[in-house]
This record gives C-alpha cells, structure tokens and sequence, in this order.
C-alpha cells in the first residue's frame, strides 16, 4: 500500500488533487444542472443554405383517388414534388343525376348500382360511383318578369316559395327576374322572406331574353356553388325569347355540359307563337335531364312546383369515367338503362348528351 508523505505540503496536495479531476482535453465543461434555472442552451449553429440553392416545401400527401401515371415514352412530367417528378392524370368523371319511375310513374328510389347500365355514344360505361338520397342543392329560380307576365306574378310567386318550402332545408336558392335582361334579386339564401321580398320585384315590361337569363344564372352556378354540388334551374314563363343574345342553340350548347344544371320549365303558354315557345322549353329541359311542365291555366303551377321539388329529391347521382376522354371534346350521347326483376318496366329520365369539355374551358 502506498502511503501519501506527510511531509508534502498541504497547497501542493490540493493542487495535486485538483489536477487529476481535470477532463483529459482540458477544455472546460458547461454546466447542465437543472437547477439553475437562469441558464439557456446554447442552440446548434444553422446550416445555411447556398445562395443558389432553394429549400423546397414539404410536399402534399397524396390523396385517395389521386392517380399516379407511369410516363410513356416521350412524355414529359406534369409536375415536380420534392425533387421528384410525379405523372398525374386527370380523374374526368361525367355526373348524372337520374329519376327512374315504375309504369304508373310512382318514383323508384330502392334500386342498386348493379341494377343501371350507362351508355355514352351507345358504348357501355364503367360506373365509378354511386349514391341514392336526398341531397342539398344550388337551385336558381328565374322567372318572366315581361309585361305579358303581370297578371300572372301573383301566382307564379306563391309556387315558387312553395316549391322552396317543399325542398330539402338545407337548400340554397336564389331568385332571377328576368325582361330584356335578367337581374340577380336575391343571392343564395334558405330564407323564405328574403326570397319573397325578390320574388315582389316587380318590372313588369320590356321583351323576354329567356337564353340570356338562363346561360347568366348557370354561369353563376358553375362560379359560386360547389363543382360536386346538384345544380337546378327551374323557369317560369308566359312566350318565346324575343331579345336574347344567345340562340336556343347557343344557349344550350352553354348549359348541357358536364356538371351543368338540370332545368326544369314551365310555360304559361297561349301567344300566337306557342309552337315555338313550346319547342325551347322542351329542348332546354330534355337536354340537363329536367321536365318540361305546360299547364292549362295559373291553378296548376303550384302542383307542378311541388312535383318538381319531389323529383330533385328522388334522384340517383351516377358518375362514370368515359372510355373516350373529355379533353377529347364533342357532343356526347348519353343513355341509362335499369333492369331489375323487381318491376315489369322502369323508365329513365337523365340528361340526353352533354358538351365535353366545354365547361373546363369556360372555367379558364
């Protein structure tokens, strides 16, 4: 045993032992004592990037339904995420929304997807998805506001708001007075006063621009409601267009495209041109799926509003990819068929072709 020797001074032993608690390198340590609670981390130093050089965002997850697209030969990357190229093809799928009734036209609302075959151009379509119920919708009320329409306002207005108070509660609706040129009176609302107030917004004179009004209040759904949301127009008048902008064709080639409106007319009809008048009606209703309604007098309107409100809220919503892409463009047919062995005979009603593309490019 080693035995210290007492005669070392006593300084010289301190720093003796001082010496060997020493860390090897020398340099001093930083104190960590919880403790002391003044004390701050020194943080690491920042790496800086170069000048050159930029740091990229943290890319987007891919969402369910996106589609990553291997590239074909030639074919260059649609974008880049996080240093990667990433080959994105657009999901183009068509929405119908379809009314089946039995041989007594009583609604059908119990069939399945199994249960409906969609045709686009006579070539069968995959249907990519599928839904039965009672769902919200942007409904545009446009109504005849031309001096031939005075007298009749009083009962138009009633079967309008009961056609709202018919509709689901979580509808929103707005109200379109149109003569020669169609006025927006009331935006989007579920308010029934607000919408009886612009329903009283009485103009009484001028021509009828029908085309315009419809092609307006369209183009205001496409901007304001929801692209997955149902769309409706329904449109009260007495007589033909008589100062549009627009052509019946023009305007229908606007309004029957995908994720377009269903429209729903009724005509007070008895002018000397009613043929013509007739004809409009049934045409911008059977292109959008829609029903053309042509009562005998005012007394019927009211029972026809309500039919209408039924009707949008008994519908099938099918969506299908079409086998020949959108971007593609041209009129495209469209046929839904149903065969179940629960009915004898079911009849479709949905739109009868659609514009492809056009809405995209309007959007633009």
């Amino acid at each position: 045993m080693l035995r210290m020797n007492k005669t070392v001074p006593l300084a010289l032993l301190l720093c003796l032992i001082l010496w060997a608690m020493m860390p090897a390198t020398g340099a001093p340590q930083q104190s960590t004592n919880a403790g002391q609670g003044n004390s701050t981390p020194v943080p690491p130093p920042a790496v800086s990037a170069p000048e050159d050089s930029t740091v990229p965002e943290n890319p987007p997850l891919n969402q369910p339904g996106d589609t990553v697209e291997v590239p074909q030969q030639g074919q260059a990357p649609n974008s880049q995420e996080g240093g990667v190229f990433v080959f994105k093809k657009e999901v183009e799928e068509v929405t119908l929304h379809a009314t089946v009734v039995d041989d007594r036209q009583h609604p059908v609302t119990n069939l399945n997807r199994a249960d409906f075959v969609v045709f686009e151009n006579g070539q069968p379509q995959k249907i990519t998805s599928f839904r039965q119920g009672d769902v919200p919708v942007a409904l545009g009320i446009l109504v005849d506001n031309s001096g031939s329409m005075r007298d009749k306002r009083p009962a138009v207005n009633q079967a309008a708001l009961n056609l709202v108070r018919a509709s689901n509660p979580k509808d929103q609706v707005f109200i379109v007075n149109f003569n020669q040129t169609p006025y927006l009176d009331q935006d989007y609302t579920d308010n029934i006063n607000l919408l009886k107030d612009a329903l009283n917004h009485l103009d009484a004179r001028g021509g009828t621009a029908l085309y315009d009004a419809v092609v307006a209040s369209a183009d205001h759904l496409t901007k304001t409601a929801p692209p997955d949301q149902k769309k409706v127009l329904l449109v009260v008048t007495d007589g033909e267009d008589t100062a549009s902008m627009d052509t019946l064709e023009q305007a229908v080639r606007k309004v029957a495209v995908d994720g377009g409106p269903t429209i729903y007319t009724i005509g007070i009809l008895g002018s000397e041109r009613e043929k013509r008048a007739r004809r409009a009606l049934h045409t911008l209703a059977e292109q959008t799926g829609g029903v053309a309604f042509f009562p005998k007098d005012l007394t019927e309107v009211d029972e026809i509003s309500r039919q209408v409100a039924h009707d949008i809220r008994n519908q099938y919503i099918i969506g299908y990819k079409p086998s020949n892409p959108q971007r593609a463009g041209g009129y495209r047919t469209v046929k839904v068929e149903v065969h179940s062995t629960a009915y004898k005979r079911l009849q479709v009603r949905t739109r009868s072709g659609y514009y492809a593309n056009e809405a995209r490019r309007a959007a633009r």
